[in-house]
This record gives structure tokens, sequence and C-alpha cells, in this order.
């Protein structure tokens, strides 16, 4: 449930569809991303080039690479430079860095600038173990002044705009973001998307979006604020514009096999499973097969396509388990018949 607290919505309803019709189009540094603009969040294993290339082919207004390891990145990990490839036809395109010591952030950003994004954005939001359990990510919460250090060096390091995604706090305890918000603005970021949990929270509950408000409608923030949590169609973004006046909407999670998401137009099922297929043509050709088909999984498996079908498991089990391409999409190809 995108919206948490009913009363917060009677109360403040009216101020922010005011503002909402007085929007003009939204800006980061001299990017024109439009009127209420939705982004496709960066999402690791998830937003690689091809799939970011079907997001923007279907409406999204700006895209992310997979976040990138600044450290990596320093060491020339052959895996993580990789993540760098950006295409012209996704722009603008944003590639996204953590870590947790401000040396090989700069030097990581620098880096990133060399491959030519449109924004440099500073991962302080992701929760997992692996990265804020050892301080990166979400893991800055806890040590703010490293976050703020880390953000004006970047931002003093590089031409292109730096934005941050972060989240609400370390805790329920510590919802600390309206505060954060205007420091992390003095730093020089040209925006700032929330995610409206905590770190503890993880991915579970429901994302509050009311401090996010809260942030937007402070009069001494200038930059753009990206709302990010809970949104799974265009209709819950319009109503996120409209409710809380944000400038932009991220989506995330739910454009796991559904990159036509940013698209108002209505699918067939035919039609998705074409692009389920173009998806998997597109990883086979870009990597290889076992590893293309491997990409694919999590889109295939996520897909909201396949439910409602009746006693579809054991054609999902094969989907899982298939390892040739052809295998595959001859299983896909056998759905026809079976989409509502």
């Amino acid at each position: 449930m995108l919206f948490s607290s009913k009363k917060y919505k009677r109360c403040h309803f009216f101020y922010n569809f005011a503002a909402a019709k007085e929007q003009t189009f939204m800006r980061i540094g001299n990017i024109d991303l439009g009127e209420r603009p939705v982004f496709l969040a960066p999402m690791e294993d998830v937003t690689d080039i091809g799939f970011r290339l079907l997001c923007k082919r279907y409406g999204a207004s700006m895209v992310y690479t997979e976040f990138v390891s600044a450290e990596a990145l320093v060491r020339d990990v052959k895996t993580t430079v990789q993540k760098l490839t950006i295409s012209d036809e996704e722009r603008p395109v944003g590639i996204q860095i953590y870590g947790r010591d401000t040396d090989a952030m700069v030097e990581a950003a620098r880096i990133v600038e060399q491959a030519g994004p449109d924004v440099i954005d500073l991962n302080f939001g992701c929760p997992v173990k692996k990265v804020a359990g050892k301080g990166a990510g979400a893991g800055m919460l806890q040590n703010i002044p490293k976050m703020l250090d880390i953000t004006r060096q970047v931002v003093q390091a590089v031409k292109v705009p730096v934005t941050v995604k972060t989240r609400l706090g370390w805790n329920s305890e510590q919802l600390i973001i309206t505060t954060l918000a205007e420091q992390l603005q003095d730093c020089g970021i040209q925006a700032l998307t929330i995610h409206g949990r905590t770190r503890s929270q993880m991915y579970t509950g429901e994302a509050d979006w009311t401090l996010i408000g809260e942030v937007k409608r402070n009069p001494r923030i200038h930059i753009p604020i990206i709302g990010n949590g809970d949104i799974h169609s265009l209709e819950e973004a319009d109503k996120a514009f409209e409710q809380y006046g944000v400038d932009a909407v991220m989506i995330g999670r739910a454009t796991f096999g559904c990159p036509w998401i940013f698209s108002r137009q209505s699918f067939t099922f035919d039609e998705k499973l074409d692009i389920l297929e173009e998806l998997l043509r597109i990883n086979v050709e870009r990597i290889d097969e076992q590893r293309g088909i491997i990409h694919t999984r999590r889109h295939l498996a996520a897909t909201p396509i396949f439910k409602g079908i009746a006693n579809f498991r054991p054609t999902r089990i094969a989907m899982l388990r298939a390892t040739h391409m052809d295998e595959l999409l001859e299983i896909l190809e056998s759905t026809r018949k079976l989409g509502l």
C-alpha cells in the first residue's frame, strides 16, 4: 500500500494537488526530464543494458545502471568495469556507485565520469548485509559525517551532476531524512531520491511517503525530490505526484519481468511474451548463452504475465531449469495457448 496515513492524506491533499497543477518540467542540471517523469531504479543483477533499453523504449524517463562498487572499480575488476557500458539510446542514464572510503568513492566517480553518464548517483540506501553491514550503502546512515564528506568531495571532483539515493533513516527511532536532505543539498547534489523505508525495514512492511512529502514541502529544499517505494503502476505514480508533490517517481522491484510498466499502452499476453523473448535474445547475444539465460531467469520468475494460469507450476519449473536458448524459447512459446 503506497499511502500509509489516511489522516496525513486528508490534511495535505489540497495543498499538494495545487502544487502538482503548478509543476513544471523537472531538471537535473541541464537534463530536461519532462513533466512527472518516472525512473527505473538501479538494481543489482537487474538493470543491465538490455533491460534498461527495453524500459527506455516503453517510457522510462531515466534509467540507471546496476550499482557499482567503488573499491572494485578502482581495482579495475573486469566484471565491475563492464557495468559502466552505456548506450546513447538509453539516455538520460545514470551510473550509481557505492562504497565507504572517501578516496575510493572520489576516484571511482572520476572513472565513471569518463564513461559519459548524464548523472553520477551515490548509493546511500542499499540495505543488504554485504553492503550496509560493511558501512556502505544504507550503512552510511550510521555515519552521517562520512556520508557528507564523501558527497562533498565527489561533487567537487567531477563536472557531471551528482545525485544521492538514500532512505528515511537507519530505523524507526532515527528518522533523519528531513535534516539529512538539507545537509546533502548543502554538499552540492542536484537531486535526491528517497526510498520510503528505513534500513532496518529492508524491503518489508509498507513504504511511508509522509516524510518524503515533508522533505518536498520544506521551503529550504530547492533540488528535485524523487520518491521511491511500493510503486507498482503508473496509476500509483500519478497518486504519488498528486499527494506528495514529488518531482519524479522511481520504480524498482515492480519492473522485474515487466519493462512495459512505464507505458500507458495496454499490451496483450502475446505482446508481453514477445518482449520477454526479446530480452532473452538480447542477454544471450550480449553475454553468452548460459549466463544470458541465468540473467533472464529473474525476470521470468517474477513476471506477472503467468499469474492466474492454471496448473502452470510444471511449466515454470521447466522454464527456470532450461539451459539452452532454443529450449527456453520453445517452453515460452508453449505458453501462448495458455495466456489469459
